[in-house]
């Protein structure tokens, strides 16, 4: 088989289809920008890594954004179905909504764990693309959804979703920077007590409903 890095060159055996192009394009790009970000990774850098040739590159994808937003729907697809797994391997209403919290400490401590691929974007494109702007909320919105619909399969209160949402991502931001699985815990600890007080079943929920002497 031939390698990647003889894949797509002059004379090299087994020259991919457009298809398995793309997918090494996109696979070299979800790489480099996670970890260096796109505005510092060029077509060059993307050749070298995928080992297609710049002149396909280009017939493949009119520009780099064009591949920005591409990686960007890898990447939600990877997350939603790393959260979902992680989700549908829990038994109980409550146990699912914590599996959030431990779907991230397991991602915290993977190797090469730099943040929220989606902040970080969001974070270099700031209002200079409209479309990757809008493909940040659409996927921020999808997680809260999620949450929500989560959280009505329970009988929770609408406002838990979201406040269970924040603290997942206070947890990925606070996670990058400490290099530490710890938030994911101390986030699943608080998500503990939200859902509790939500359902009433801890001594702050009883005595709230309790009647005054």
């Amino acid at each position: 088989m031939a390698s990647r890095e003889s894949i797509g060159r002059p004379g090299a055996p087994g020259k991919p289809d457009d298809g398995a192009a793309r997918e090494l394009v996109l696979a070299a790009a979800g790489r480099l920008f996670y970890a260096r970000g796109f505005t510092a990774v060029g077509m060059d850098d993307l050749r070298a890594e995928s080992g297609v040739s710049l002149k396909r590159l280009y017939s493949l994808f009119p520009a780099k954004e064009a591949i920005v937003e591409e990686v960007l729907h890898m990447w939600r697809d990877i997350w939603t179905t790393g959260v979902t797994a992680q989700v549908e391997a829990a038994h109980g209403p409550r146990e699912r909504l914590l599996a959030v919290y431990d779907f991230l400490a397991s991602w915290f401590t993977s190797e090469g764990f730099r943040g929220c691929a989606f902040i970080n974007s969001f974070g270099e494109a700031g209002g200079a693309s409209g479309r990757i702007t809008d493909i940040v909320r659409e996927q921020k919105k999808h997680f809260q959804d999620y949450l929500a619909r989560l959280a009505a399969e329970a009988g929770a209160p609408d406002s838990l979703a979201p406040q269970l949402a924040i603290l997942a991502e206070g947890a990925i931001t606070t996670a990058a920077i400490a290099a530490s699985a710890e938030p994911a815990r101390q986030a699943r600890a608080a998500a503990e007590i939200l859902i509790d007080v939500a359902f009433g079943d801890t001594p702050i929920g009883r005595w709230s409903v309790q009647p005054k002497p």
